[in-house]
């Protein structure tokens, strides 16, 4: 291989001669420098991208982070109100199982329940054997959902114990006021309502109640509720206690020896309003017994014998 150098100002030239194994070692050097060139600018390429992907990766990381904290605060956050509603929750049902205890106290004195068998401030006996099916395994609902499910049931019950209280209070009422029974609790009848032979004048005439004869002292008792609207002496009548039961009825109790009760007083059935005696126009122990019915006197014998409710 022949090179011939020119030089342009003087104009000479020179000639270099390359054996083979210079022309071989010089084309190595030609082309493996462009390829080393290459190599290492595809290295550095590569090492400055691997570093760019590296920090997109972390400030990806951090992205992730942020979120995640941000979402960890808002459960948190939501899981507090949770609980503080879940707090108001419990006190609103516990003041409606005192309220249904309460009912159900009240219940049972209205309908005159054993106490034992009603006793609302012990839990309710459970039991029953192992039993050999398994059944399905228990999973446990929502709790929130749990507590308002309950709460509607807690609702639902003081309800209906409400109403039952109601008409078991009205049943009371009505039985309270319902004329029935003796006005006393020992004793005998002496004399029928109607016309009769007085005992001071033997003359006939209209005897407006019922007498029962008995021992001085013995209780007189209402035979309904209602209010005393005559506490006194009265002509005829001695000591005389009148009670309006209302609906339009009144009774009365004469010749007592003493009166239990002063007007304006609200009795019950059954309880004493005054003592046997002999006063005013008597001959001796009894009490007279009158029913009146819108303002007219009835015979008092109807209610005497009338089945009690």
């Amino acid at each position: 291989m022949k090179v011939i150098f020119v030089s342009g100002k003087h104009g000479q030239s020179k000639s270099l001669f390359f054996g083979q194994w210079t022309r071989t070692l010089l084309s190595l050097c030609l082309l493996g420098v462009p390829l080393g060139i290459g190599v290492y600018l595809g290295y550095a390429l590569n090492e400055k991208e691997g570093v760019v992907l590296d920090h997109k990766t972390l400030i990806a990381l951090q992205d992730e982070v942020l979120k995640e904290q941000l979402e960890i605060s808002d459960t948190k956050e939501e899981a507090q109100q949770q609980l503080q509603a879940l707090t108001l929750k419990m006190a609103a049902l516990q003041a409606r199982l005192v309220r249904l205890d309460a009912l159900g106290e009240r219940i049972t004195d209205i309908a005159k329940l054993d106490r034992g068998e009603f006793d609302f401030n012990q839990q309710p006996g459970l039991g029953g054997p192992v039993s050999d099916d398994a059944g399905i395994a228990y999973q446990n609902p929502d709790f929130i959902d749990a507590i308002d499910h309950l709460v509607d049931r807690v609702d639902d019950r003081e309800q209906q114990l409400e109403i039952l209280e109601t008409l078991l209070a009205n049943r009371k009422i009505q039985d309270d006021i319902f004329l029935a029974g003796r006005p006393i609790n020992k004793g005998w009848m002496s004399s029928y309502f109607g016309h009769r032979a007085d005992p001071f004048t033997g003359r006939i005439a209209m005897h407006k109640g019922i007498d029962f004869a008995g021992k001085e002292g013995i209780n007189i008792v209402a035979v309904a509720s209602g209010v005393v609207t005559w506490s006194g002496d009265r002509s005829g009548y001695g000591e005389m206690v009148e009670i309006n039961h209302g609906s339009g009825y009144m009774t009365r109790y004469a010749h007592n020896k003493e009166n239990k009760v002063e007007v304006g007083d609200i009795v019950k059935k059954g309880q004493t309003v005054a003592l046997m005696g002999s006063s005013g126009r008597s001959t001796g122990p009894h009490v007279h017994f009158e029913v009146y019915k819108h303002g007219r006197p009835v015979d008092p014998a109807a209610y005497i014998h009338r089945a009690s409710r």
